[in-house]
């Protein structure tokens, strides 16, 4: 999830341990090897073995057109560290989108299937490589199709968020499409889209016949979703929540990353209002702040 989920809420979500594993924001590859100090920026874990510091695995997620380029990239995200190469056919940005990335390139399975398998074939047998699709772009007509083109190029593993790029993020998501797709395939398949709560996991994974789940938005909104998905806790009080926000506000950071800190935190909220009913007023109140200490402040004095 590009823009928001960076290192430091890697750090922040994962530190429970109810994560097997997760991915970075994407890399966008174009027709180059890029430097290794890129996919430092993109995945600082590559410095600790590839985990973030509750040991949860952190692959790296590329996303391209060209083939090549994507397996040479690929392969340099592994020799610094990366423990999984994920590539990324799902993303509905218009502007990524226009650049021939993301779910446009659900229009043609033979690129997608090109692609996977350069990956496969470059970097070693040991080290995973996963894929994200879509539905399709504009309908359904060919997810079958490319779901069986990464499964025979290689993929590891295949996660299906449940609806096609023109579909958005507009509820519902399909979660019997990927049933389809599950009667197709036998690489792990695994289930993402409008998974919010414990409820909602049990009723996707009966759906969709998945035993393993993806969550984005759903654990931005519930910052404790994969523990309530895998040891039944209670969901996180707003109190704890904005705990975490403050937590969210002390991880260490370039300078010129923490220019960016006020503006992430409000973005976050756009997930959290979902959730919690108190969100919205903090919002409002701190909306027009700017520096990161005044957020943190009015945060401490009214709720913690």
């Amino acid at each position: 999830m590009e823009g928001v989920i960076d290192y430091a809420m890697r750090e922040l979500l994962t530190s429970s341990g109810s994560y097997d594993h997760a991915v970075t924001e994407f890399v966008r590859i174009n027709d180059m090897l890029l430097p290794n100090s890129t996919f430092y920026k993109y995945c600082p874990e590559l410095k600790q073995e590839g985990n973030t510091k509750s040991g949860t695995p952190v692959f790296v997620q590329l996303l391209g057109q060209h083939s090549n380029w994507m397996a040479e990239n690929a392969v340099r995200a592994v020799s610094l560290g990366a423990p999984g190469i994920d590539l990324n056919f799902g993303c509905p940005a218009k502007t990524v989108n226009r650049h021939r990335g993301g779910s446009v390139l659900l229009k043609e399975p033979n690129v997608v299937h090109e692609i996977v398998k350069a990956v496969r074939q470059a970097v070693p047998v040991e080290i995973p490589v996963t894929v994200k699709m879509r539905l399709g772009y504009d309908d359904k007509s060919q997810a079958i199709e490319n779901a069986l083109a990464i499964e025979e190029a290689g993929a590891n593993a295949l996660a299906v968020h449940a609806r096609t790029k023109t579909e958005g993020y507009r509820p519902p998501a399909h979660w019997h499409w990927i049933a389809k797709i599950n009667d197709q395939v036998k690489i792990p398949l695994v289930a993402n889209g409008d998974i919010w709560s414990r409820a909602d996991a049990l009723e996707c994974m009966k759906v969709s016949g998945c035993n393993d789940i993806m969550i984005g938005r759903g654990g931005l909104s519930l910052p404790n979703l994969a523990d309530t998905i895998k040891n039944d806790v209670a969901p996180l009080s707003w109190e704890e929540a904005c705990k975490l926000l403050v937590r969210y506000s002390g991880y260490t950071r370039d300078d010129k990353s923490k220019n960016f800190l006020p503006n992430r935190i409000k973005q976050w909220f756009t997930y959290l209002r979902r959730e919690y009913n108190q969100a919205d007023d903090l919002f409002q109140e701190i909306k027009t702040y700017r520096q990161l200490d005044e957020i943190i402040s009015i945060i401490n004095r009214k709720y913690l």
